[in-house]
């Protein structure tokens, strides 16, 4: 049975009451909201300031090394590098670590600060900060289904994704999550001590389905528009936990909060961090 397998940190989230439940804080891409996303100080940023999870994206090079970065091809709007062939799977990671994706400023959020010369971190090297606290890691596999040059086949990246996370022994401090089902099943296949999560957006669809057809993941990830108080009871009902995303502002927190939501995955963790104590729930 899932919660005779919870860790304590997660556990916590099953228990409803009528109190509010405790709602945990992942900071997308680390802390994209304040620092360049997906790399070590923005990981490292949300770490320092109490993020319960820190979520980041995976993708493949050409020699099967593991790397942190949201798009499939290295995206020039965030990174400067070598020029010439940008997709990472057709990329070695030699190759994929002459690109510095902290010295552009996102100006859809006018708070970050830029950190030069921050590569493009292996999954390695962002599991290898777990010392520095009880965190968790959502890990989430990307992917092109239309194009399978982009990723390695299903089973073959649920082994690599799988192999670097026991090799960090972070069995238990992991939750993968991923928009392609095909992942999440082959996963559960070839690690099913890992926690899994679906992410979704689109029309609306009953969360217990969407658990189904991922392979029964444990946990939904819906837009968070999409995370009303019906929705989120039903998967409670059903020992599902609903965790939205991507929320920034005080509004759109305190309609999930209401919604009972079992976490939230904001650019700002810090910020909703603040909220939830402002609020006493934290």
């Amino acid at each position: 049975m899932f919660l005779a397998r919870t860790p304590a940190l997660l556990l916590g989230l099953m228990i409803m009451t009528d109190a509010a439940p405790r709602i945990l804080v992942h900071g997308h891409r680390g802390a994209r909201a304040v620092l360049p996303e997906n790399t070590l100080p923005a990981f490292e940023y949300a770490i320092a300031e109490g993020a319960d999870v820190v979520e980041l994206d995976i993708w493949a090079t050409a020699d099967n090394v593991l790397v942190v970065h949201h798009d499939a091809l290295i995206n020039t709007a965030n990174c400067t590098g070598p020029g010439g062939e940008r997709a990472i799977r057709k990329l070695t990671l030699q190759q994929v670590k002459q690109w510095d994706c902290g010295s552009k400023k996102n100006p859809d959020f006018p708070r970050q600060q830029p950190r030069p010369g921050s590569r493009i971190p292996t999954l390695e090297e962002v599991l290898a900060l777990a010392p520095r606290g009880s965190f968790w890691f959502n890990i989430e596999m990307k992917s092109q289904p239309a194009k399978p040059e982009l990723q390695p086949p299903a089973e073959e990246y649920a082994k690599l994704t799988a192999a670097v996370i026991r090799r960090h022994r972070l069995e238990q401090r992991v939750i993968v999550q991923s928009f392609d089902f095909a992942l999440l099943r082959a996963l559960g296949k070839a690690a099913p001590e890992l926690r899994r999560a679906a992410l979704y957006a689109g029309l609306p669809r009953d969360f217990t389905d969407l658990s189904h057809d991922a392979g029964n993941t444990p946990i939904v990830s819906p837009h968070f528009s999409l995370a009303t108080p019906e929705r989120v009871k039903q998967a409670h009902d059903a020992a599902l936990q609903v965790v939205p995303w991507t929320a920034n502002t005080p509004e759109l927190w305190d309609r999930l909060i209401a919604a009972r939501v079992d976490a939230i995955i904001t650019d700002d963790p810090k910020g909703l961090i603040d909220h939830l104590r402002g609020k006493g729930l934290r």
